[in-house]
């Protein structure tokens, strides 16, 4: 990182100019300074140069998932020499792996696919919904990518005092 980092920062400093770097000490100083715990929302409230700022009530999980199983075959191989087929249908009943649903009221993901119609659905933070729910019951938001996106309400962050 030691290399990279200044020519990425002189490369980012040519297109905008405003850009500077900071160090831990310095974020360290604003957060003891202002009284304020530690948690990487209120270190990036404090890099921003606003660490009083009031957060937003909303709050974004994302995480990336791998777009497809590159193992084409079993590890093991079965008498006679033949290998297995390690790759699943990527559809069931019109869902995939990683599409975003509705069940129950409730947006989640599809962690888990089974050919009879039920899924494993869960949440971003791996929180399990259901382990076995039926095609029927779930709606399709979004189609499946590899950047999955999950929206929460309600201010998560850890409380902040005002000076």
């Amino acid at each position: 990182m030691t290399v990279m980092r200044w020519f990425i920062y002189n490369s980012l400093k040519a297109i905008y100019p405003e850009i500077h770097l900071t160090y831990g000490y310095l974020t360290k100083n604003t957060r003891i300074t202002h009284q304020l715990p530690k948690a990487h929302v209120i270190d990036a409230r404090c890099i921003s140069g606003h660490p009083l700022a009031k957060p937003s009530d909303e709050m974004f999980r994302l995480k990336f998932v791998r777009k497809n199983n590159r193992q084409l075959h079993k590890a093991t191989i079965s008498k006679g020499g033949k290998r297995k087929s390690n790759k699943a249908v990527r559809f069931v009943k019109g869902f995939q792996l990683f599409d975003k649903v509705i069940y129950e009221g409730k947006e989640c993901f599809i962690f888990g696919r089974r050919t009879n119609g039920y899924f494993d659905i869960r949440l971003l933070d791996g929180t399990k919904v259901h382990a076995s729910a039926s095609w029927k019951k779930l709606k399709k938001v979004e189609f499946s990518s590899t950047l999955l996106i999950q929206r929460r309400e309600g201010n998560s962050s850890p409380t902040y005092a005002t000076a």
